[in-house]
């Protein structure tokens, strides 16, 4: 076991943490910033985003326009100071990431193809294909690797973060960010990680459900973390599910039909060919992602089938394939060809609008502890997030707290820091079997599928509590008997974050934006 100590600890290599990474590194070249993610550097939510970054681009466009689209999709939940922050930003943003390296779509003009998605009202989507996300995060690494300061140390697994909690002797208010204890999965020793900043950068929770569009390693760490370290949390009850994953029986994640799917042009249609959205929404099949999703849920519950389709056949060919050859080549590989044949598609968990409460710099309620991108909640989205705003999000945050750091560094560590104890592993044993830590997994996931999906009920909220009470107070007895492992922290995490999904929900008497229970009628 090792104490390490730094100026920046970022935790999390999205387009969230490689932003403050390198912004803060370029600008305090003599400061050590430690970079810790928990798969390879680069598996993040940003690796998977699909569609692009929305940005008023366009001279025909308005930052007024983006803001009423931002505000109409989260059903003016939404936090207007930050909405008109983020997108009178976002130009800026964009620029930077171009003069960093990122190639975006350029159209027959010479100028970059913008691309209209759900719930907005003029094309403003700049995108990299369908791979956008990729695009993007191969441009941040590349920076990173050019920055000497920078220590990226993948594999690496984030248990807590250090407050005055795990000081010895008399019990202390939490007020402090220390840093984090981190598991080096290579050694399987659990490292003190010092820092005079650390910042939440760990994405979403989409592993909490059984069908999600996220990547396995999206199991809510951030959120946890903060929660057990008494951060305030907000929001936790507005969940966004995409209206259209790619339907196949058992893989997670579930392939991603990207929205900008329909703003090219492509419909819904139930299993008699009927376009279903246009008596839902003036807007079809372009309405904000909880009115598509629910239309979809109310067609499958009504008819008794498994998906609806996605019919691209009318598109012209050989722009969709240009536009979408990963989408293509994937529906291609099942024996779909999407110029003679629908798509079968259903809903999946996709974002989480809640999480760690910040403020316009990305601080959160804890002292030297910032958040940024889908682990946090900043206001921006509301009750739910319009489509490309969430990479828009993560790089305005990442830019406005890499500013506040440069302005604001700790010129000296707190001395309290000194007194930080190592992990304390003693009387701890290496589980005999993890079949358990497995299983509860994919419990926590058919509790919140079945119970806490698209449509709720306080009946069913109630019942999910119950199930997740037991599955908390026997997983803490593993944990606190067990050597540590990613997996059996992953799960601690994921009924965490369960729990708070649920109970946030159960005190929401109003249906808004993604969150929809029966009660509310």
């Amino acid at each position: 076991m090792s104490i390490i100590q730094s100026d920046l600890l970022i935790l999390g290599s999205g387009v969230a943490g490689l932003t403050v990474a390198i912004k803060s590194a370029r600008a305090l070249p003599n400061k050590q910033v430690f970079v810790v993610t928990k798969a390879h550097e680069s598996e993040s939510n940003t690796k998977y985003a699909q569609g692009g970054v929305a940005a008023v681009w366009d001279k025909l466009d308005s930052f007024n326009d983006h803001i009423n689209d931002t505000m109409v999709a989260g059903d003016h939940e939404n936090d207007l100071e930050v909405v008109k922050m983020v997108i009178e930003d976002a130009p800026e943003a964009m620029e930077q990431l171009i003069r960093w390296g990122a190639e975006f779509d350029i159209n027959e003009s010479g100028e970059i193809d913008l691309g209209k998605e759900g719930g907005h009202s003029a094309h403003r989507i700049l995108h990299h294909k369908d791979i956008t996300g990729f695009e993007i995060e191969r441009t941040l690494l590349q920076q990173v690797e050019s920055l000497p300061n920078i220590t990226l140390l993948p594999y690496h697994f984030a248990i807590d973060l250090i407050t005055e909690h795990h000081l010895k002797g008399k019990q202390r208010d939490i007020s402090s960010c220390f840093g984090a204890y981190v598991l080096d999965q290579k050694t399987n020793q659990i490292d003190t990680f010092l820092s005079k900043t650390t910042i939440l950068t760990t994405g979403g929770v989409g592993q909490v459900y059984a069908a999600t569009t996220n990547p396995v390693i999206a199991t809510g760490d951030g959120i946890a973390m903060a929660y057990r370290a008494k951060v305030a949390v907000k929001d936790m009850e507005f969940v966004q599910f995409h209206p259209t994953a790619l339907y196949q029986p058992g893989v997670s994640p579930a392939f991603l039909i990207s929205e900008a799917v329909r703003g090219f042009g492509a419909y819904l249609r139930n299993a008699k060919g009927e376009r279903f959205m246009l008596e839902i929404d003036e807007r079809a099949e372009l309405a904000p992602r909880d009115i598509v999703s629910r239309a979809i849920n109310s067609e499958l519950i009504k008819t008794g089938d498994r998906f609806v389709y996605l019919d691209c056949t009318h598109l012209d060919a050989e722009k969709f394939i240009n536009h979408f050859p990963n989408i293509y080549e994937k529906c291609k590989s099942i024996g779909i060809d999407v110029s003679t044949q629908y798509i079968p598609v259903v809903p999946a968990q996709h974002y989480m609008m809640g999480g760690v409460v910040i403020d316009k710099n990305g601080k959160t309620s804890l002292h030297n502890l910032y958040a940024c991108g889908e682990c946090s909640c900043s206001g921006l989205h509301g009750a739910n997030r319009l489509a490309s705003n969430s990479l828009l999000e993560a790089l305005v945050y990442g830019n406005r707290i890499a500013e506040d750091i440069i302005t604001n560094m700790p010129q000296e560590a707190e001395k309290i820091m000194l007194a930080i104890p190592e992990w304390d592993e003693e009387g701890t044993t290496v589980p005999k079997e993890k079949v358990l830590i497995s299983h509860n997994r994919k419990t926590v996931q058919n509790i919140m599928t079945d119970l806490v999906a698209i449509v709720r009920s306080d009946e069913r909220l109630e019942k999910a509590l119950d199930h997740l009470l037991y599955l908390y107070t026997d997983t803490e007895k593993v944990y606190a008997k067990s050597k540590l492992s990613p997996q059996l922290c992953e799960l601690r995490n994921l009924i965490a974050v369960a729990y708070l999904i649920v109970k946030f929900s159960l005190k929401r008497k109003e249906n808004k934006g993604a969150f929809y229970s029966l009660d509310n009628l």
